[in-house]
C-alpha cells in the first residue's frame, strides 16, 4: 500500500512540474465536426452589397456569394442560414459565435488576417472612385476639396486611410452604414464621390446608365476571401476543398456566368 501511495505521489508531482514548466494540452480543432453536427452553416453578410449578397425585389437575400455558399452547404450536407450583420462589427460577430463565417465580398487585409482565418482568395477586386457622369473628376488629385463617401468598416475606408496625402485633401469625409445609401447621396449631389469595391460599384452603376462615371485612378487592388474564426483550420480547409471541386466540375463558373456574364473566379 505504501509503494502504491508513493508511486501516485510521484506521478502527481511530475505532472505538476511539467505544467509548471510550460507544457500545455493540445487543443483539438473540432470546427468542421461542430458545423456538421449542428447541421447549419450561419453566413454573416451586409445585405445591401449587390451582386455578392443583397435583397432582391421580393425582399429575399440573393447574390453571387449566396449561390456559392448554398452549393458548398449542399455538398457538406448542412443547411445554409443567412444572418445580416452590421458590417463594421463583422469580426466581433464572428468571434462571438453569432455567425460561422463572413462571406460577402470580404477583402483580405493584413490587419484582418491577424484576427481571423481566411479561405484562399476567390475573386480579384479594387477600390474604385465613382462620381457623377459630368463631374470631370478622373484622378485622385481631383478629389481635393471634395466631399467623399465610403462605407464604415469597409476596405474602402482602409484604402483611403492608407493614402494619407489624398485623404488629407478632402473637404469632408462621410461614413455610411451601406454603399447603396452613399451612391444615392452621390446621385442627389450630397457628396462628390464614393470610394467602393469595383464588384459592387460597376454592378450598381450598370443599372443607371448615364448617371455615374468611374474615375481612371483607383485606391488599390485586392482580393476577396471567406472569413473564419482563428484556429478553425479544419472548417476553412473543407470549404476551400469544396470550392476547388466546384471550380473543377464547372459549377462555380456557371454561378459566375449567372451574375457577371463571365467566369470571374480566381483559379490556382
Amino acid at each position: 500500500m505504501k509503494r502504491i501511495a508513493l508511486t501516485s505521489m510521484m506521478i502527481a508531482l511530475c505532472t505538476a512540474m511539467l505544467f509548471a514548466g510550460g507544457v500545455q494540452e493540445t487543443k483539438t480543432d473540432n470546427s468542421l465536426t461542430y458545423i456538421l453536427d449542428k447541421g447549419t452553416f450561419v453566413l454573416g453578410l451586409d445585405d445591401s452589397f449587390p451582386p455578392m449578397g443583397f435583397r432582391g425585389e421580393n425582399g429575399e437575400i440573393t447574390g453571387f456569394d449566396i449561390d456559392l455558399a448554398q452549393e458548398v452547404c449542399t455538398r457538406m450536407g448542412v443547411e445554409l442560414k443567412l444572418q445580416p450583420i452590421d458590417w463594421d462589427a463583422k469580426i466581433l460577430d464572428l468571434n462571438s459565435g453569432d455567425i460561422d463565417v463572413i462571406w460577402n465580398g470580404l477583402t483580405i487585409t493584413e490587419d484582418r488576417q491577424e484576427k481571423i482565418n481566411f479561405s484562399k482568395p476567390y475573386i480579384a477586386n479594387k477600390q474604385i472612385i465613382i462620381v457623377q457622369a459630368a463631374s470631370g473628376i478622373d484622378l485622385k488629385a481631383d478629389l481635393a476639396g471634395k466631399r467623399i463617401g465610403f462605407q464604415l468598416g469597409s476596405s474602402a475606408e482602409g484604402a483611403i486611410t492608407s493614402d494619407a496625402a489624398t485623404a488629407a485633401s478632402f473637404a469632408e469625409s462621410f461614413k455610411y452604414q451601406d454603399n447603396v445609401q452613399a451612391l444615392m447621396d452621390l446621385e442627389a449631389g450630397q457628396i462628390d464621390a464614393v470610394v467602393v469595391d469595383e464588384i459592387l460599384g460597376r454592378y450598381y452603376i450598370s443599372k443607371k446608365p448615364g448617371v455615374y462615371a468611374v474615375a481612371t485612378e483607383f485606391f488599390g487592388k485586392e482580393e476577396y476571401g471567406i472569413g473564419f474564426r482563428k484556429g478553425e483550420d479544419a472548417f476553412t480547409e473543407e470549404v476551400d476543398r469544396i470550392l476547388d471541386e466546384m471550380r473543377a466540375d464547372g459549377s462555380a463558373a456557371r454561378i459566375s456566368q449567372k451574375w457577371f456574364g463571365e467566369d470571374v473566379l480566381l483559379n490556382d
